[in-house]
């Protein structure tokens, strides 16, 4: 079953205006267990009304926050809430002109005959009727995340096909129920290995991935992709300077990544914010083509710093909120190379957000 003239065009539509000039996505959609994670490090308990408070916080933090946030990934819990005021969260958002996601897979699990460690992402099953019914609730792009590792044996080859087999099949799903898939086949930054191991894991992946949507007839303008920065492993000895990780990344996607392709909306895979800041902003300074809008989908990244300044008093919403339109313009100027460090730059936003074999 091929797509119609009008459903491609509809998602063309929708991919362009979330990655348009200077935008990016906030990743709001952290499970209940990661969302107390987050929670507990501030000393908030773990409620569906703290995390209602919270995603609040966020989503009213300016009306002009539109200016930088293309889009929003929700988690399921979060698309059906509302405001103190009654006013759904997907309205506040839509109305601002910023379009709605939703996260649709349910977890990863081991792939059996591939490496220990190696996983799959669950969620096919019964993604259709979701992706039917999640459209009609207002949400026009998904997300889907796929994981794996590097290590002496790691990605295998069966890892590698079983992740891109997985993403296309999603892709797929989502763009005959009107929803931009994101594709977002992330490497981890655990281990020790060098920013050119990861290169050449991310360009095998990359490729394997590209191969399997054009097998299965995904529509490239309807989609975006969410990868990984091409980083040292988080026990390298050796750091990387942006314009390294810049230079090697682009370069990979230059080699693997289609000029169909609308945009590239990098996660923060748990850099600190400034690092991640940076690091995009290096990317978009580079004199050379890239066909792509080169932007950011970034949750820790966005976030440390606001959570860290409302500490889930009602009293510092505002300063919660300042701290999070800090970082959504500091990231909307890095999409276009224009970001500029501040001398002295810290605190919240110059920690390292890494956590071991991070999960969703």
């Amino acid at each position: 079953m091929n797509l119609t003239d009008e459903q491609k065009k509809e998602l063309h539509d929708i991919a362009k205006r979330i990655v348009a000039a200077g935008k990016g996505i906030l990743a709001a959609d952290e499970s209940t267990g990661t969302m107390g994670k987050r929670l507990a490090n501030i000393g908030v308990e773990n409620t569906e009304e703290n995390r209602r408070h919270y995603r609040q916080l966020l989503f009213t933090s300016s009306k002009d926050m539109n200016q930088f946030i293309g889009g929003v990934i929700l988690f399921e819990e979060t698309l059906y809430q509302k405001a103190d005021d009654g006013t759904p969260f997907i309205k506040i958002l839509r109305d601002l002109g910023i379009v709605a996601g939703i996260k649709v897979d349910k977890g990863l699990a081991p792939i059996y005959g591939a490496e220990t460690g190696e996983t799959t992402t669950q969620g096919l099953d019964g993604m259709s009727a979701r992706c039917e019914q999640y459209k009609k609730d207002g949400c026009d792009f998904a997300k889907f995340r796929c994981v794996l590792k590097i290590s002496a044996s790691m990605p295998s080859e069966v890892a590698i096909q079983e992740n891109a087999y997985v993403l296309a099949k999603y892709a797929s799903i989502c763009q005959h129920n009107g929803l931009v898939p994101i594709v977002e086949p992330e490497i981890l930054t655990d281990g020790n290995h060098d920013i050119h191991a990861c290169a050449r894991a991310t360009e095998r992946v990359l490729g394997a991935v590209y191969k399997a949507l054009n097998d299965h007839n995904v529509y490239l303008e309807g989609t975006l992709l969410k990868p990984n920065m091409v980083l040292p492993g988080q026990d390298c000895p050796t750091r990387s300077s942006p314009q390294e990780v810049a230079e090697l990344t682009v370069r990979t996607l230059r080699r693997t990544v289609p000029a169909a392709v609308p945009g590239i909306t990098f996660l923060s895979g748990g850099q600190s914010e400034q690092e991640a800041t940076l690091n995009l902003n290096a990317m978009n300074r580079l004199d050379v083509l890239r066909p792509w809008a080169v932007t950011f989908s970034y949750g820790r990244a966005l976030q440390a710093s606001a959570l860290a300044a409302w500490k889930g008093d009602a009293k510092l919403v505002k300063s919660g909120q300042d701290a999070f339109l800090v970082r959504a313009k500091a990231n909307s100027q890095a999409c276009r190379g224009e970001y500029q460090a501040v001398e002295g730059e810290g605190g919240a936003a110059g920690k390292s957000l890494f956590v071991a074999n991070h999960q969703y």
